[in-house]
């Protein structure tokens, strides 16, 4: 046989590597480009039933998907595929990869959350070409952001492709579960908990925060002047929803793209300042789960607090400059 023929194609590599559950945190190339949503879940997903693929392209196909699977459709997959919550998780991750955008590291992560509700969310990590590494979206920040954006009161368990978290992650995590009670689930590895990973934990208590993340507590803010179109109102919304307990500089983006969709982003700080989430990256993060392309965005409004400690404009125009120059970021300006 010759050599050529010896070589799997792309597809059925990727394949393998999706049944392997850990293969696609170390793949070359972007999985999501060209492929629809039918080979996306054939490649991802070879052992699932087409039944429980029938009930996934369903939910990715509506222009509402962000990434979740509701409780009541994870517990359909559940029994379709005879697995056990914890497990659906773990066999979902390749799925998760495949939004993966990591043009700089080549090294693609996919995270599932389980939110209080019982909802799954797909989380993967978000690299902005040519930009500073700092303005990464990590697997896990990722995944939580979709949780936190969707309200849910805790998360339960998280489940990661490739290893534990990295540090950066275990910190952000620690804001959303101060307690270290979330569950860790990881390929091949024994159940743990994020106390054991985070041992004597720098917590929001450091900093005089009575509690983390979850659940939302919106903050009543008012707009300064008379913007009242529904992006600016979307993006106030997202900003009365931002976590900002050490800065007190509460913010919000809402993005329009071509398809007449809004994606809202929360801020989402952090005690320990760098894992910070902005939100243009919360944002960017729903619109990647909606199959949405950097190119299709046509407006972007940023809402802060006329006066906060800290503003989020520089740092959203870089990354615009980087993502959509041609999008000119407006800004809407708030009261407490």
């Amino acid at each position: 046989m010759s050599t050529q023929e010896n070589q799997l194609s792309r597809r059925e590599a990727l394949a393998l590597l999706g049944a392997s559950g850990v293969g696609l945190a170390v793949m070359g190339s972007a999985l999501v480009a060209g492929d629809t949503i039918d080979s996306k879940l054939r490649t991802t997903l070879p052992k699932f039933t087409e039944s429980s693929r029938a009930l996934l392209r369903r939910l990715m196909d509506d222009p509402a998907f962000r990434g979740g699977i509701s409780a009541k459709d994870a517990a359909t997959l559940a029994k379709n595929e005879n697995l056990t919550a914890d497990d659906l998780m773990l066999a979902l991750l390749p799925l998760a990869q495949s939004y993966a955008r990591p043009p700089i590291s080549n090294f693609f992560v996919g995270v599932v959350v389980r939110g209080a509700s019982g909802t799954l969310y797909l989380g993967s990590n978000i690299e902005i070409p040519g930009q500073c590494l700092g303005f990464s979206v990590h697997g896990e920040q990722s995944a939580l952001s979709k949780a936190y954006m969707n309200s849910e009161e805790s998360v339960p368990a998280l489940a990661v492709v490739g290893g534990a978290p990295c540090g950066h992650c275990r910190q952000f995590m620690e804001e959303i579960s101060p307690d270290g009670e979330m569950t860790l689930l990881v390929p091949g590895k024994p159940t743990r908990k994020l106390s054991s990973i985070l041992p004597d934990a720098f917590g929001p208590s450091a900093l005089g925060a009575k509690q983390g993340a979850l659940p939302i507590r919106p903050t009543q803010l008012q707009p300064v002047g008379n913007g009242s179109d529904a992006l600016s109102s979307a993006a106030l919304d997202a900003a009365a929803r931002s976590y900002a307990p050490y800065s007190q500089s509460p913010s919000g983006i809402a993005i329009r793209t071509t398809r007449g969709q809004i994606y809202q982003g929360s801020y989402i700080e952090n005690v320990a300042f760098n894992p910070s989430l902005s939100p243009l990256q919360t944002a960017l993060v729903q619109l990647i789960a909606a199959g949405e392309e950097y190119s299709a965005i046509t407006a972007v409004m940023l809402a802060e607090v006329q006066g906060a400690k800290i503003s989020q404009r520089p740092v959203t125009e870089t990354v615009l400059a980087a993502i959509a120059p041609r999008v000119k970021l407006g800004m809407a300006l708030a009261k407490a």
